[in-house]
Parts: C-alpha cells; sequence; structure tokens
C-alpha cells in the first residue's frame, strides 16, 4: 500500500488507521531520512492505540516505552552486535509489546518475517510518500 499524505492530519488518520489493525507481538520499522516523519507518525500510532504518554525521538535515550509499546531508534548504532547488547532482540520476541524500530537496516536479519514496514519518503515540508508492506 503507498499512500501520500499532505499534512500532519492526514499522517494522524493513517497512523490511527493502522493502530486499529496492530495488536502486541507486531513489530514495526520505520524507514526514511531525518525529518521524513517517523517520529511524528510514531506519536499518532501510539496515540492512536489509546495510550497517551508524551512520545519523544528516542535517538539519545536509545529506547523508550509507552504503556505496552517499545520504541527504539537505531541510528547511531554501527552494528548488529551493539543492537543485540542492548535487548531488541527481546523487545521484539515479546508478545505482550507493539514494538516500532527506527532505523532498522541494521538488523534486518533478525526480524520477524511478518515485521511491518513503513518506508516514509521526504517529498516537501509537509507532504510524505509513504509506503506500507506485511500489514495484514
Amino acid at each position: 500500500m503507498e499512500i501520500i499524505t499532505k499534512n500532519t492530519e492526514e499522517t494522524k488518520r493513517l497512523a490511527f488507521e493502522i493502530a486499529t489493525k496492530i495488536k502486541p507481538e507486531t513489530v514495526i520499522c520505520l524507514y526514511g531520512g531525518l525529518g521524513s516523519g517517523k517520529t511524528t507518525f510514531t506519536r499518532f500510532l501510539v496515540k492512536g492505540l489509546g495510550i497517551e504518554n508524551r512520545v519523544q525521538s528516542p535517538t539519545f535515550v536509545i529506547a523508550r516505552k509507552y504503556g505496552y509499546v517499545n520504541h527504539v531508534d537505531l541510528y547511531r548504532f554501527t552494528n548488529e552486535e551493539e543492537v543485540k547488547d542492548i535487548g531488541v532482540e527481546e523487545m521484539i520476541n515479546d508478545k505482550n509489546a507493539i514494538t516500532i524500530i527506527e532505523w532498522p537496516e541494521i538488523i534486518e536479519n533478525i526480524l520477524p518475517k511478518e515485521t511491518v514496514k513503513i518506508y516514509f519518503d521526504y517529498i516537501d515540508e509537509n507532504t510524505r510518500k509513504i509506503r506500507i508492506e506485511n500489514l495484514y
């Protein structure tokens, strides 16, 4: 599925729609450059799941937890072993949590085959092309 969102309200609607289709044990990987909308999308997705926590980028703290949602940012990692050391495999395998991973390229080979993959392409300041794979 591919969609063009022209403002944050459209991105919010998309995130809320996806929130209705996922359940604990879902792994969602977000791909896209800096400023492409990954954290904004995550904020709306978490809200769509009924969790009222303030969602912030985990770039410098690496991982945050919002209720039953793990939010991980692998931007600063250089190899898979470093990622394993922080417990990402445990998060991925947690049947009671939804795990959202930004910058997941470094761990592609340990992701479940049913991982939901969402790609963000920056078109302009307000517009994003969003492609979604494996959303059941």
